[in-house]
């Protein structure tokens, strides 16, 4: 008996999916980089039809992509600097029944550290402590509808910079919601999940990369970080007793 292997059907914008048929979609579509699944709407580029051939683009500005390149090199660094913590870029995360976003850059605790993720298969579940979007304007879904995603994984940090206005939005989540941080007068925020990860946001926003490594290295040299570092190594030690 034969039997007839049905065809996954493509992952279409705007479309209402469960997260696992999201998935299955998008892990037969190997051409595609980037799609997401917020509160069960998928978002991704449109699909462009060339010569009748349909292809899947990930387009990326130059500003989208050097912010985003000097962002997670920060993050790289400060991942260098404190075992225990692991960055990573445009990975798709498990978040809730309904979502799977797939953010700019992270920052999380690895569980054996004590931290609030996991991983999932090839898929990191949860909410990370630290998540970072660069950002077209303010009137994009990432300080809306993926906000409200992210407020309800437990993010406690979320960074989002807008292209179109040079800013930086540092959100800290206070009473269950994400609420916006007060520009500092220095310039300077000052993560209070990551002792010790520090962010010139006026650095950053101009492009200056060499400025942004050095403020994050005072950060690194500070007390407050090595006291940090000791106390992952010690929730390291009390989830392993020898």
């Amino acid at each position: 008996m034969s039997t007839v292997q049905q065809k996954v059907p493509p992952l279409v914008p705007g479309d209402f999916l469960s997260r696992e048929e999201f998935l299955r979609r998008w892990e037969a579509m190997p051409c595609l980089k980037r799609a997401e699944l917020i509160e069960g709407v998928v978002y991704m580029p449109s699909p462009l039809l060339i010569e009748g051939a349909v292809f899947m683009p990930s387009p990326v500005s130059v500003d989208h992509g050097d912010t985003d390149h000097h962002v997670s090199t920060w993050l790289g660094n400060y991942e260098a600097a404190t075992p225990g913590c692991r960055g990573n870029s445009n990975a798709t995360w498990l978040m809730g029944e309904h979502s799977a976003p797939q953010p700019d850059d992270s920052m999380r605790i690895l569980p054996e550290y004590g931290g609030q993720s996991r991983r999932e298969g090839e898929y990191l579940a949860g909410g990370p402590e630290f998540l970072a979007e660069v950002c077209l304007s303010s009137t994009a879904y990432d300080l809306h509808q993926k906000l409200g995603v992210y407020e309800r994984a437990g993010v406690k940090e979320y960074l989002a910079i807008l292209l179109q206005e040079q800013e930086v939005r540092w959100h800290r989540l206070i009473d269950a919601r994400l609420q916006l941080v007060p520009a500092p007068t220095d310039s300077v925020y000052r993560s209070t999940v990551f002792s010790g990860l520090w962010l010139d946001a006026t650095a950053l926003v101009a492009g200056d990369l060499a400025r942004v490594l050095a403020v994050l290295q005072k950060g690194i040299n500070s007390p407050e970080h090595k006291q940090f570092v000791e106390q992952l190594a010690a929730r390291r030690r009390n989830q392993n007793p020898t």
